[in-house]
């Protein structure tokens, strides 16, 4: 049998899915593309960079929230889960970039924040109208110890107690993250059930899938107990992976999600890669993919997503290493470096001075090439890097402002926490879209909402599409080879030269087809020797970032930030 054949029916012998070889295209509205020169982008934008983001060879488009919300976490506080943001346009504008997307052959799937709501959701202003209420019990509201004592000690994710007081019926209500966010009580049907309704609306509408906002969240212990960590999110213990949270998930896709033709994507905080499978088996028909954080966490300190240390290859690749493992047979992975919650990856893991480009691409290798979905955010496939705030008045983040004012009255150094909020604060990745070399990037004619980052002269599309060396094009043949190699897509993944502190390597294989990733994270140039128990007579070079001239790839100098993939022929791999 031909090795296309062959390969044909190991693929066939796989559960196949549309999301599966499919790229995902993360747009943030706000930052992506102004027409009506107020400074906020808005969907008409969206809509007029559909044929850009068609080039660029994606398939699917991930919205972050569009929900009418008053924004006091940039959408992720909705007030109205069935209307469209003010500053983002109408639902004819949402309807027509549908349509216009799905005629280019390009779905959308959309942000849905179900674990909690604005604190001007109808639902929550009833709840805080009366105890009796019959939204009441939608939310939680609980007596406090006293009139200054929340109901327990638990910790807000955006800092201080998860508890506000409501002075309009003399109790506290619990808020994960900003007081303007109040969580829903998922052990109410009622709650359920109309979260069911919300996710037919929009299915019906024609989107093709969700991003499930911390979906892990959903479920809480009941009696909400105090805790005994000391953790920075005290609390998490009774709420992370909660006691029902996969009753309800199978729930969700017994109701809503079996009957469309969808994907559906959670976001989840602190899961191991063997709870990973609890959401994402596909025999247990929750969840198609995660969204997981633990590789995120490599630059965390002790303390926390403020305290920043020196992060290294070796953990990432163990991470990495072990949820392409544990979801081999029985579920799938999103791969991600980046996204409106994470600074910009070639900042973060690469170098944004001298080899940005060159590492810009070695990321973007590393994330098309491994199992799972790869996911780009808005800017990456351009090389966009962290911005330099001076004031903490020029950020936007809630939660890079609440940290730094909680500090700043500890006594700590207003420089020392600015340079903490220049490598990890959330708007590093939310600084407008950098269009052109002129006036704001090509943003906005108005005063954009968030500044542009002064580089943008540099780094900008315009400048990347004129130039076949660039990122961009990068990323085009990357995706353009994963979609003509069911190996990068289903192949199993063997990760080679584990304690390499400078190359992270790997093979994807099915049946008698080897991939070969390459990978240098470092400036210095450095050495690959093959193992000897892959054994190699030839090999074909599939893609580098560089150029290249060697033959044989049994002993390799690998140049700052190189990467390379190669098909290996008449080989064998043990293991």
């Amino acid at each position: 049998m031909k090795n296309t054949q062959l390969q044909r029916c190991i693929v066939e012998s796989i559960e196949k899915k549309w999301w599966k070889e499919s790229v995902v295209y993360q747009v943030y509205p706000r930052s992506f593309k102004d027409t009506n020169g107020d400074g906020i982008g808005d969907l008409k934008g969206i809509t007029e960079k559909l044929d850009y983001i068609k080039k660029l060879g994606v398939d699917v488009i991930w919205l972050s929230p569009v929900n009418k919300s008053p924004n006091h976490d940039n959408g992720y506080d909705v007030s109205d889960y069935r209307d469209i943001m003010d500053e983002f346009g109408t639902m004819e504008d949402f309807n027509r970039l549908m349509r216009e997307a799905h005629a280019r052959e390009l779905r959308i799937i959309i942000d849905l924040v179900v674990n909690h709501t604005s604190d001007e959701h109808q639902w929550f202003i009833s709840a805080g109208s009366a105890k009796d209420n019959p939204y009441r019990d939608y939310y939680f509201f609980r007596p406090g110890r006293s009139a200054s004592i929340p109901p327990n000690n638990w910790k807000s994710w955006f800092g201080g107690s998860a508890w506000e007081y409501d002075k309009r019926t003399g109790e506290f209500y619990l808020h994960l993250y900003s007081k303007h966010q109040p969580d829903l009580n998922w052990d109410n049907k009622k709650v359920r059930k109309e979260m069911y309704d919300i996710m037919r609306f929009w299915l019906d509408k024609g989107v093709d899938g969700f991003r499930l906002d911390i979906i892990n969240y959903i479920s809480k212990t009941a009696g909400l107990p105090d805790s005994n960590s000391d953790d920075e999110h005290r609390g998490k213990e009774f709420y992370l992976n909660g006691p029902k949270v996969h009753e309800y998930l199978r729930e969700m896709n017994e109701e809503v999600f079996s009957r469309y033709d969808i994907v559906v994507v959670g976001e989840v905080e602190d899961v191991s890669p063997e709870e990973a499978r609890k959401y994402v088996d596909f025999d247990r028909h929750e969840l198609d993919m995660l969204l997981s954080w633990e590789h995120m966490y490599v630059d965390y300190g002790k303390n926390g997503t403020w305290d920043i240390k020196r992060w290294k290859l070796k953990e990432l690749k163990n991470v990495l290493s072990q949820w392409q493992i544990a979801l081999d047979e029985k579920g799938w992975n999103a791969q991600y470096l980046s996204s409106h919650d994470q600074p910009r990856q070639v900042s973060r893991f690469g170098d944004d001075g001298r080899y940005r480009i060159e590492s810009a691409k070695m990321l973007a290798t590393l994330i098309h090439t491994l199992k799972g979905t790869p996911f780009i955010y808005q800017g990456e496939e351009i090389g966009m890097t962290n911005i330099i705030f001076k004031e903490i008045n020029e950020c936007n983040d809630i939660h890079s402002i609440r940290m730094y004012n909680d500090e700043i009255k500890r006594g700590r150094d207003r420089n020392d926490l600015m340079k903490i909020i220049n490598y990890r604060g959330r708007d590093n990745a939310r600084t407008p879209m950098q269009w052109t070399g002129s006036k704001n990037a090509g943003f906005t004619e108005g005063d954009p909402w968030l500044q542009v980052n002064p580089n943008y002269r540099l780094i900008n599309v315009d400048e990347s599409l004129e130039n076949r060396d660039s990122i961009f094009y990068y990323y085009m043949d990357l995706i353009n080879l994963r979609k003509k190699n069911n190996t990068i897509v289903y192949g199993k993944y063997k990760q080679i030269l584990e304690d390499d502190e400078n190359i992270y390597s790997y093979v994807r294989s099915m049946e008698n087809e080897v991939i070969l990733v390459i990978l240098n994270f470092g400036q210095d140039h450095c050495t690959f020797t093959l193992p000897e128990d892959i054994k190699c007579i030839s090999c074909q070079l599939l893609l580098s970032n560089y150029e290249v001239t060697d033959t044989s790839i049994k002993r390799l100098t690998l140049r700052p930030y190189e990467a390379r993939v190669y098909r290996l022929l008449s080989h064998r791999v043990k293991g």
